[in-house]
């Protein structure tokens, strides 16, 4: 969704659920009232990927506002120092504890200086406080700098571009409940997969998919074809032959473990999403 300026990140997203018709409506990543931009709508079985979705690195357009007319060079110098890992203190304004914690900064890029405003836009690990950024700036050139417009660009690999705005939401919902025109709503619904497109995957026969359904851990004689180089400890997204998510997992061994043995226990699975009854059992009763 495409958050309006105004609402909380709560209620824009219970409106989305309420436009929805449906009980429960997760979002992925806060953002303040005031600003706008792109938070990942979460229904169904796909809330138990919240956390995933809250660690998503995020890019912002920002709009800092100086008491002074900046002076670009002088601007951009203190810019580069907020880029790495910097100390990031909550604001008073924000809702978590305030105490001193680090965060890293991928890019600081200035897009725009006029006046007493700059535009820069950057992409940060999650749990960034651009607020903070600002005052640090301001710190550092002498005068005081203040955020004055903020816009999530991206969420992990969603942009602008995936996003829809609330009245679009409800557009589509209305053609496909009142017209029967369901082509609005499937552009604006995405797949469970997509949450699970940045890590590495393992594809596994159709009685390894049922087993797991049902709770067991994934054996290697399930396994079809695996990414190499998963090592004990590597989250991992496991997929049926069609496509399908079955879970994600935490590997057990190594991919060239699982090469050489072809036996045992491969991973454990952490949040499990296929329905029980999508592959017939294969495996004999106790």
């Amino acid at each position: 969704m495409d958050k309006p300026a105004g609402p909380s990140s709560h209620q824009a997203s219970a409106w989305a659920r309420d436009i929805l018709g449906i009980d429960k409506l997760g979002h992925g990543g806060t953002l303040d009232p005031f600003a706008t931009g792109v938070i990942v709508l979460l229904a169904g079985q796909a809330m138990r990927l919240t956390s995933k979705v809250l660690s998503h690195d995020k890019q912002y357009i920002c709009v800092f506002r100086s008491s002074e007319e900046i002076d670009e060079d002088a601007f951009s110098q203190a810019l580069s120092t907020q880029v790495g890992k910097i100390y990031n203190v909550p604001p008073k304004e924000s809702a978590v504890k305030i105490q001193v914690r680090s965060r890293n900064i991928s890019s600081a890029i200035i897009i725009a200086v006029d006046g007493r405003n700059a535009v820069v836009e950057v992409s940060c690990e999650s749990g960034t406080y651009i607020r903070t950024m600002a005052r640090d700036i301001g710190l550092l050139i002498g005068n005081p700098f203040e955020l004055k417009e903020l816009r999530r660009s991206r969420s992990g690999r969603f942009t602008e571009a995936n996003s829809v705005s609330l009245q679009e939401i409800a557009d589509a919902f209305w053609l496909w409940r009142e017209a029967g025109e369901e082509v609005a709503l499937r552009r604006i619904l995405m797949p469970v997969e997509s949450l699970v497109s940045d890590l590495p995957s393992i594809v596994v026969k159709d009685g390894g998919a049922a087993a797991m359904a049902h709770g067991a851990s994934l054996l290697s004689p399930g396994i079809a074809s695996l990414d190499s180089g998963l090592n004990p400890g590597d989250s991992v997204a496991i997929f049926t032959l069609k496509g399908e998510l079955v879970a994600t997992a935490t590997m057990v061994c190594s991919s060239s473990e699982i090469a050489e043995k072809k036996t045992g226990e491969a991973a454990k699975a952490t949040a499990v999403f296929l329905n029980p009854e999508t592959y017939p059992k294969t495996w004999g009763k106790s």
